[in-house]
């Protein structure tokens, strides 16, 4: 299955993002929102480690329905407003690597549990 990633050219390029993605025609995942929280439940550390938590988890859940990253066709990426992005950007390369989809970032006043500080939502598009 392939996900076409849409990068118009009167668009600003950016490889960490698409701006748009089309699934093909069949079964989708919908990945709730992922947290730092640890297979112990808890949430340690910082941005940069709570997301990196956050997105293998997200990991996880696409891999119990038998997707991969590639299979994303959205992310949805939720910050604690006190938090400076660029330092999830940093943690989210090293575990989610060089593939983009369409991302929407939101500065939120708190998420779900008060020591949260990112929050990740993925949809897939299954073969």
């Amino acid at each position: 299955m392939t996900v076409t990633h849409l990068n118009p050219a009167a668009l600003h390029r950016n490889p960490a993002f698409s701006q748009g993605t089309i699934a093909p025609a069949g079964r989708t995942l919908y990945v709730g929102e992922q947290n730092g929280t640890d297979a112990t439940g808890q949430i340690r550390g910082g941005l940069e480690e709570q997301t990196a938590q956050a997105l293998r988890n997200v990991l996880a859940v696409l891999e119990e329905g038998g997707a991969s990253v590639t299979d994303v066709v959205k992310l949805t990426i939720y910050l604690a407003e006190s938090v400076d992005p660029n330092e999830a950007y940093r943690a989210s390369a090293e575990v989610w690597g060089m593939n983009p989809t369409a991302v929407t970032v939101l500065k939120v006043a708190s998420l779900g549990r008060p020591e949260a500080l990112v929050g990740v939502e993925a949809i897939a598009a299954l073969g």
